[in-house]
């Protein structure tokens, strides 16, 4: 037996192996090395204490423990301690005072006062009193009258004067633009805006008034989607963060960049009824998009009904009540607006031809799903499309910008977090009219002029196309023949649908979003105080405690992301 063949046999014999050889032997690991110390003398002569410690070091002869980690850090709202809310806290916010203005297209147009407006860098929302939140501070979300989709009282530039039913909108001053209470951030959503005071018709076109070129006895309507960025004393399509469509020429406008779109600069008179169709991909693929994963090679399509995950990202929503003439409102951080994005409105003058080419060529690219700014990213597969009197126009726009944070951003103040989603983010109906431009909105679901597709978006049993999935999603788990459906003729989020549903699925996720704030505030209460915390609400220990801080004292331990935090300062004060 040579040498090699003897380094294959097994060193222990076997009934498959009785000829291995006994005399082969493992070979001894190889000793530690030991660190050599210094002899009593030599530590005597440098003048290091030699007394020995009545407790030995056992950090130095015990082995090296495994390195626990930490669990991550689980974020939620910041919570604050305010006072036990008063016996009208309990009642439902009353509608705000509307004092008669003038009376246009047969309808009264009132200024709307004592409620609070958005402000820069904060946003308002309603809230009520409920003895079934004690841990969330007894409020939860809600809305004022009048209950239905319709402009936002709150989202409204100061200037803008509505009607009673708050569906019609008109100013006496210059463009001013008012965005709807119902946001989109996925799925095929529509809804219709009636110009009621504007451009006249070609047979009825008034001449200019002299000295003003810009200015018709109409008025002006400009009419689009906006993010909660856009500024709300300008006209849509101002910034980036809005899309509008031009009462004259028809002419699409984005970055205040006007461009031609409708067929022969057919304009948008008195009377016609402008469609606008938003498409935006689903969340998950959104979240591609902004987390830098989106590969277009990869996602080559958009399933906007893909099978429901096990978990869904958290909305966390930091939120404090304060009162304000009377009306208690939550006040939270407002979305600020971009850098990139403003850069990209108004771009640098040109440089030199040295200095261009030093720069990063790709910080310069148009914007793409894969921009190195997240600010600059596009969803790829989302559009937006224009009817007029219920016939396409075409598609004005496509790769609209990303939304989801890290694409918004919190403002740069203390106690602002960034890259939170508090539900609310997304593209919101929206319009401006300019010195008597008038304009009434329709979420339907009776529409006016409804798009064949919008029309046929209910099954032939008068049913909804995804009611039979109430019972237990199987028809979701059911395989899709592309024979006989199309790609948008499935699930709800497939079909174009009215803005009136999203504003019944909203209703339905701030209820969802509160308790769960409620469910997490009270497990936080269990941990802290168990016997404060009771599975019936009456947490009157930390009731009591808390009236007798201050009004706005943040409550400590709460997990924050990126070390943010900090109490948010009541901004406006009740009135004497």
């Amino acid at each position: 037996m040579n040498l090699d063949d003897e380094q294959h046999i097994p060193a222990i014999s076997s009934p498959l192996n009785p000829d291995a050889p006994t005399s082969r032997t493992r070979k001894a690991p190889a000793r530690e090395q030991r660190e050599k110390k210094e002899s009593l003398k030599k530590r005597e002569a440098k003048g290091v204490d030699t007394t020995r410690s009545s407790t030995p070091d056992t950090q130095t002869h015990t082995k090296k423990s495994k390195k626990i980690e930490k669990p991550p850090d689980v974020v939620r709202p910041v919570r604050y301690y305010t006072k036990p809310p008063s016996q009208s806290d309990f009642d439902a916010p009353r509608q705000p005072i509307f004092n008669p203005i003038l009376t246009k297209a047969n309808r009264e147009f009132s200024e709307c006062f004592e409620h609070i407006s958005n402000k820069k860098s904060f946003r308002y929302t309603n809230c009520i009193a409920d003895p079934g939140f004690p841990s969330s501070r007894w409020f939860r979300q809600t809305d004022a009258e009048p209950f239905q989709p319709r402009f936002s009282f709150q989202e409204a530039s100061s200037h803008i004067l509505f009607d009673s039913t708050g569906r019609s909108i008109t100013t006496e001053k210059g463009f001013r633009m008012a965005r709807a209470n119902v946001c989109a951030r996925e799925g095929r959503w529509y809804y219709e805006c009636k110009i009621l005071s504007g451009v006249k018709p070609p047979p009825q076109e008034i001449s200019p008034v002299p000295n003003d070129s810009t200015f018709t006895e109409g008025g002006h309507v400009r009419l689009g989607w906006s993010r909660r960025e856009a500024n709300l004393d300008t006209p849509v399509g101002f910034d980036a963060y809005s899309y509008g469509l031009r009462d004259v020429s028809g002419q699409k406008i984005h970055l205040s960049r006007p461009k031609d779109f409708a067929p022969a600069n057919e304009s948008l008179c008195e009377g016609d009824v402008i469609g606008l169709e938003l498409t935006l991909p689903s969340l998950a693929l959104h979240r591609k998009v902004v987390e830098g994963s989106y590969n277009k090679a990869v996602d080559v399509s958009d399933d906007l009904d893909p099978h429901p995950a096990a978990e869904a990202p958290d909305c966390v929503r930091d939120r404090v009540p304060i009162r304000y003439k009377g009306v208690v409102y939550f006040e939270q951080f407002e979305y600020s607006s971009s850098k990139d994005l403003e850069d990209h409105m108004n771009p640098a003058p040109s440089l030199s031809n040295a200095a261009v080419a030093a720069k990063d060529a790709a910080a310069t690219a148009p914007p793409n799903p894969n921009h190195p700014s997240v600010a600059l990213r596009t969803l790829p597969f989302s559009s937006i499309k224009i009817y007029k009197n219920g016939k396409l126009l075409g598609t004005p726009y496509t790769d609209l910008f990303a939304f989801l944070p890290p694409a918004s951003k919190a403002p740069a103040q203390q106690g602002a977090r960034d890259g939170l989603d508090d539900g609310m983010l997304g593209y919101f109906p929206a319009v401006s009219v300019f010195r008597g431009g008038a304009a009434e909105i329709n979420f339907g679901p009776d529409f006016w002029c409804p798009p064949s597709d919008l029309s046929t978006a209910k099954g032939d049993d008068g049913q909804d196309a995804d009611s039979n999935d109430m019972g237990g999603g199987a028809s979701n788990l059911a395989p899709r023949d592309p024979k006989t459906q199309s790609q948008h003729a499935h699930g709800k989020n497939s079909r174009l649908r009215g803005m009136g549903e999203r504003y019944i699925e909203q209703i339905a996720e701030d209820i969802v979003y509160d308790l769960v704030d409620e469910v997490d505030f009270w497990m936080l209460d269990l941990i802290e105080n168990p016997d404060a915390a009771e599975i019936d609400g009456a947490s009157t220990q930390k009731a009591q405690s808390a009236s007798t801080a201050t009004d706005m004292e943040t409550v400590e331990g709460i997990t924050q992301l990126g070390g943010g935090g900090g109490e948010i300062k009541e901004i406006v004060q009740e009135e004497e």
